[in-house]
C-alpha cells in the first residue's frame, strides 16, 4: 500500500517512525518532520520519495548508503544526528527511573572505524564481500566505504582474491579485518577447516603477496609476515586473530581516557570483561590490576603485553565465565575500583555482586544503553550514585553508541 505519510520521530534503531491505527510504522532513511511517500506493509514502510524534506536532511557521503546495512544515518546533519544519540542514552536511563545528567557525545569522523566483521559469498561471477543488506542475508558487494580507514577499502580487491582461492561454490564466509600498526590482520571463519597443504601453502603465499600482517583462516594462523600490533594507552600488544577490540582507535583512547580519569590512583582495580587489555593495560601503568575475562586467547595476549613492557605494575589474570561465575562481593572487596565493560547482554549477575559489595567506585563502558541503564539501575539500588555518564560516537552513522558511566559509592 502507497501512503503519504509524516515523520514524527525517530526510532530506536534510526528509522523515521509514524503512529497509526495499526500501531507504529517504521520508514527506515527517513527524519521528523518530513512528509514522504511510502510503500507501507506490516509495520514497515519503503520510501519511495521524499516530498518535503527536514532542514536537517544532508546528502548521504556513500553509494550503498539504503541499502548495506552497515549504516543508518548518513542523510542526518551532524548536530542533529548527535543530539538524537544522546537523548537515546537519556531515554535508556530514563526507562529505568534514573533521570541522570548526561554528557555531550564525543563525535567520530569519517574513514576511522579500524575494525570490520564482513560477509563473503562465492558467486559464478566473482566473490561478494561487504556488509549485509539491511535486515537482510544479502551482501552488498563494498565498493567505498566512508567509515572504514582507507587501509581496509584499499584491501578489498586483494580480499576477494584471496577468499575466491578459498571458497568453493557458494561458499559463504565471514571476514574480521582489523587495521593495527603493523598491517592488515584478516581473520576468516565459517569456512571448511582447509587440509589440502598445496592450499595452504597457496594462501600463505598469496597473504605474503598482499602484504597482509596475519592470516588465519577456520582457526588455523596460515602466514604471519609481522606481528599484528595495537597500542592500549602506549602499551604493545597483539589481540588474538578475530578477537573483539574496540571498533575506532580514537574511540578508544578516549574511552580510557575517561576511565584512568576516573579511577584516579586507585591502588588496586580490577577489570572484568577486558579482552586483550584495553583498559588493563593502560590501568596498569599506575595501579595493580586483576584482569578477568572468560576468552583464554584474550589473556594470553595481556600476558604477552606484561612480560614486554616496561614500567607497569603488577597484573594478574584470571580465566572465568563472569556470565555464570561473576566475581562475589567478598572477592570485590579487595578492589579500590572496579571497571566492567560487558558485551551487549550486560553485565547483570556481575551488577549485583558489585552492589552488595563495598568497592567505593565502579566504572562501566557499555555498546548498549538499554543494559548499561538496567545495570546502573541495580548498582544506585546498591547504594551508589551517578556521578558522570558520557557517549562516545565509536559506530559513525550508525544507531549504535558507547557510554561510559561512573558511579561512587
Amino acid at each position: 500500500m502507497t501512503r503519504e505519510l509524516v515523520i514524527e520521530t525517530l526510532g530506536s534503531r534510526g528509522d523515521g517512525v509514524v503512529r497509526s491505527g495499526e500501531g507504529p510504522v517504521h520508514i527506515p532513511f527517513t527524519l521528523p518532520g518530513e512528509r514522504v511517500r511510502a510503500s507501507v506493509r506490516d509495520g514497515r514502510g519503503e520510501v519511495l520519495e521524499v516530498l518535503e524534506p527536514s532542514e536537517e536532511r544532508r546528502e548521504p557521503q556513500c553509494r550503498h548508503f539504503g541499502t548495506c546495512g552497515g549504516c543508518s544515518l548518513q542523510h542526518f546533519k551532524s548536530s542533529g544526528y548527535l543530539a538524537w544519540k544522546r537523548e537515546q542514552v537519556r531515554q535508556a536511563f530514563l526507562s529505568r527511573g534514573l533521570d541522570v545528567p548526561v554528557e555531550p557525545v564525543s563525535p567520530a569522523q569519517v574513514g576511522t572505524r579500524r575494525r570490520a566483521v564482513l560477509t563473503a559469498r562465492r558467486t559464478r561471477s566473482g566473490v561478494l564481500l561487504g556488509f549485509s543488506r539491511r535486515l537482510s542475508h544479502e551482501i552488498i558487494d563494498m565498493r567505498e566505504c566512508p567509515v572504514l580507514r582507507g587501509q581496509i577499502v584499499d584491501a578489498l580487491p586483494g580480499l576477494r582474491e584471496l577468499l575466491g582461492a578459498l571458497l568453493t561454490r557458494k561458499g559463504k564466509a565471514r571476514v574480521t579485518v582489523l587495521a593495527t600498526l603493523t598491517g592488515l590482520d584478516v581473520c576468516i571463519d565459517d569456512v571448511p577447516e582447509a587440509r589440502d597443504p598445496d592450499a595452504l601453502m597457496a594462501l600463505a603465499a598469496l597473504a605474503e603477496r598482499l602484504d597482509l600482517a596475519r592470516l588465519t583462516v577456520a582457526g588455523e594462523v596460515l602466514a604471519t609476515r609481522r606481528p599484528p600490533v595495537l597500542e592500549f594507552g602506549g602499551v604493545p600488544a597483539v589481540p588474538p586473530p578475530g578477537g573483539f577490540v574496540q571498533a575506532c582507535a580514537a574511540a578508544e583512547k578516549l574511552l580510557v581516557g575517561h576511565v584512568l580519569k576516573a579511577c584516579k590512583d586507585a591502588p588496586r582495580v580490577a577489570d572484568l570483561f577486558c579482552g586483550s587489555g584495553t583498559f588493563a593495560l593502560p590501568l596498569a601503568l599506575r595501579s595493580e590490576v586483576l584482569a578477568v575475562e572468560m576468552e583464554a586467547e584474550a589473556l594470553g595476549a595481556i600476558e604477552a603485553a606484561v612480560r614486554q613492557a616496561q614500567g607497569l605494575r603488577p597484573v594478574e589474570t584470571a580465566c572465568r565465565d563472569l556470565f555464570r561465575e561473576p566475581l562475589a562481593a567478598e572477592e570485590l572487596n579487595a578492589f579500590d575500583a572496579v571497571v566492567f565493560n560487558p558485551p551487549k547482554a550486560g553485565a547483570r549477575a556481575q551488577a549485583v555482586e558489585l552492589a552488595q559489595s563495598t568497592v567505593s567506585l565502579v566504572i562501566a563502558v557499555s555498546c548498549n544503553p538499554a543494559t548499561l541503564a538496567r545495570d546502573v539501575r541495580i548498582l544506585m539500588d546498591g547504594g551508589y550514585q551517578v556521578s558522570r555518564v558520557t557517549p562516545v560516537d565509536q559506530f559513525l552513522f550508525s544507531e549504535h553508541i558507547e557510554v561510559v558511566a561512573v558511579l561512587e559509592r
